[in-house]
């Protein structure tokens, strides 16, 4: 493989990895607006928004390194995206449950896609790049950790809103 294929592969998975970090934004935005009934989880999210925006940022940063910049396609398509799943959940009954799912299994695409950057920045040497992907990283695993331990909590504060006839789903 040639210095400039490994490079157009990682240049290709960055900006990737900013159209996924555009999608968790709009959805967790988008959860935001409608969280009424989980006050940590709104907490969490808007931290985790904090943190997605630095992502981003530290993403934009090593584009810029490189002489290259995000797909604003990509950036569009996945949020209007990432606003389309979320509303979908919208008319659900158990619309925190199947949030809470979204989320959990999203983060974990996170972390994916960035172990892939990561692969990909040691085998091109491109050692400004780790620092920052593996930050990310990071940040990812510790929600997705988060959320795993909230499963369960929330799906019995749901049961129990539910039987008790109060509003569940959000």
């Amino acid at each position: 493989m040639t210095e400039q294929t490994i490079r157009d592969i990682f240049v290709v998975g960055l900006r990737n990895a900013h159209a996924l970090e555009n999608e968790a934004l709009s959805i967790m935005n988008r959860q935001l607006d409608r969280l009424e009934s989980y006050p940590e989880l709104a907490q969490r999210l808007r931290l985790h928004v904090d943190e997605t925006e630095g992502q981003i940022d530290r993403l934009d940063t090593i584009l810029e390194g490189l002489s290259e910049d995000a797909s604003t396609l990509k950036d569009t398509a996945a949020s209007v995206m990432g606003n389309m799943a979320t509303l979908g959940h919208t008319v659900a009954g158990d619309e925190i449950l199947k949030n809470t799912f979204a989320d959990y299994a999203f983060e974990n695409y996170e972390i994916a896609a960035y172990r892939s950057l990561l692969a990909i920045a040691e085998q091109g040497a491109f050692t400004e790049a780790m620092p920052l992907l593996q930050q990310s990283l990071e940040q990812e695993e510790d929600m997705a950790r988060w959320l795993e331990g909230q499963l369960k909590p929330f799906t019995m504060r749901y049961v129990e809103r539910e039987t008790a006839g109060l509003q569940a789903k959000r």
